[in-house]
């Protein structure tokens, strides 16, 4: 049944107005459709949009940012629905508006390598039209078969090979976005260095709050001469935490750094039967590449830093299927939880790396106390921690249970100096910690911002930035007189 019926007079205008900008299957209103897109991959965060809106041009993302802009009616932009923090969750009286169908590649430049893409366009799919060139996307987030390069931007995504070739915002030439009052704007440039203010690096990671994003401009890279996958079993985390740091203090820079513990091990060798050790307490995958010569000296090189930390099981992978192989053991370690558990929650969150091993087996030492269990996948190479929560929603209170336990692992990573989000983003899920993680005069730099792209607030609301009333409120401050600290700032 429409929705349209039975929302106020000033929602049924708007909806009115939608229609007359959209495709004629562009505005979805029927309760079955908008079900749809309830929530992302943190599905314990639903909500139901007031519709959702399927535009097919730039004109129509225009158009239909004017109309809500006029209404009042907030908007929550949507890529895949692949985000893990409910970055893309709805409003229940606002427009759900998902960028799926701009998904074009309109370009590949392998002379200036560069990349020209919708947002819609999948990460995967960009390494896979660039690679007749010789050259590859770096970006690759576990989730890049099904994950938009949007909301690769509005995340900052990583990947495994971050730890050399660095996030989304350091692939990432250009952007062209629609602000709230539908004005294109287009940050960054085709070189690395854009004259002016860089508002490129502003935008990247802004979590859809500052506009909606139309157009790319993505580097590409070209595909190392020779690469190598080592991977090394450690009988305790202290020790393959060590070889990480010596790896890192050795002046090696590798491709890839990724650090599985016993948990983890044991789930996914049960799901891909690859011959994991499973007696062993961390597993470690350090993947090289570069100019043959000298990836064979750094291969030398952390192999013995890996044997003097009593690594053993060393396998090592030259050919490609061989290292897919390997990696599947780590990028398979999400799905693989599914096969041993009802549900699971994965946690996000960033530590200095050499807190790796004490973080670690803080996060055991809560399991323990919550009676649950937690495999952690994550990248070691700059300290991104996935500790994943193993748990059974159908349980009373273990949804309760579960997040609880997440918030003092994410309390654990900040006692250390690390921060609440590595590369999934605050969202819904996290925004409670962000006024752990940021101090007020941070917070009025993200209001100023936030007031310059969206002065109505109406992109995103209750995403990444806490309202000052909350923090307030989490962190016990008190009310004079019916006025906050700083009354002078919106309330986004």
């Amino acid at each position: 049944m429409s929705d349209a019926g039975r929302q106020p007079d000033g929602y049924a205008a708007a909806l009115r107005a939608l229609r007359a900008v959209l495709p004629a299957d562009g505005l979805l209103t029927e309760e079955a459709e908008r079900r749809v897109y309830e929530c992302d991959a943190l599905a314990n965060y639903r909500a139901l949009p007031l519709a959702v809106a399927l535009p097919d041009t730039v004109e129509q993302v225009q158009a239909l940012l004017r109309v809500c802009h006029q209404y009042g009616v907030p908007v929550v932009p949507r890529g895949a629905g692949t985000g893990l923090s409910a970055g893309a969750l709805p409003r229940e009286d606002g427009i759900l508006l998902s960028m799926t169908r701009f998904d074009r590649i309109l370009q590949i430049d392998p002379d200036n390598r560069i990349a020209r893409v919708q947002p819609g366009v999948r990460n995967l799919a960009v390494s896979e039209a660039a690679a007749v060139h010789g050259l590859f996307y770096a970006p690759d987030p576990s989730s890049q078969f099904a994950s938009s390069i949007g909301g690769n931007i509005a995340e900052n995504s990583g990947g495994v090979h971050c730890v050399k070739y660095g996030l989304t915002t350091h692939n990432l030439l250009e952007v062209t976005l629609v602000t709230l009052e539908g004005e294109l704007l287009t940050v960054g440039g085709g070189g690395l260095d854009g004259p002016g203010a860089d508002l490129l690096a502003l935008v990247t990671g802004s979590e859809g709050m500052l506009g909606v994003v139309v157009e790319a401009r993505l580097k590409l890279l070209p595909v190392p001469e020779s690469i190598v996958l080592l991977q090394a079993a450690f009988p305790d985390l202290e020790r393959a935490g060590r070889a990480v740091m010596d790896i890192v203090a050795a002046g090696v820079v590798p491709a890839g750094l990724e650090m599985m513990d016993q948990v983890a091990i044991e789930v996914v060798e049960g799901y891909i039967q690859m011959g994991l050790p499973v007696d062993a307490a961390a597993l470690l995958l350090c993947e090289l590449d570069g100019a043959a010569a000298d990836v064979e000296a750094q291969l030398e090189r952390v192999t013995a830093l890996m044997q003097a930390c009593d690594g053993y099981d060393l396998r090592v992978a030259r050919e490609a299927d061989e290292r897919t192989r390997l990696w599947a053991g780590r990028k398979g370690a999400f799905p693989a939880m599914g096969r041993v558990s009802p549900d699971f929650y994965i946690v996000d969150a960033t530590v200095p790396r050499r807190h790796l091993p004490d973080i670690l087996r803080h996060i055991g030492e809560l399991a323990a106390e919550y009676g649950q269990r937690v495999a952690t996948a994550f990248h070691a190479g700059d300290g991104n921690l996935h500790p994943l929560i193993l748990y059974d929603a159908a349980v009373p209170d273990e949804v309760e249970r579960t997040e609880q336990l997440a918030g003092r692992i994410l309390d654990a990573c900040l006692k250390v100096g690390g921060t609440i989000t590595g590369e999934h983003g605050i969202g819904a899920e996290k925004i409670d910690k962000a006024c752990k993680q940021f101090a007020d005069p941070v917070l009025e730099d993200y209001f100023a911002v936030k007031r310059a792209f969206d002065p109505a607030g109406l992109l995103n609301p209750g995403k990444a930035i806490p309202t000052l009333t909350r923090c307030a409120e989490l962190r016990g401050s008190h009310v004079h007189h019916g006025q906050l600290p700083h009354p002078h700032l919106e309330r986004f």
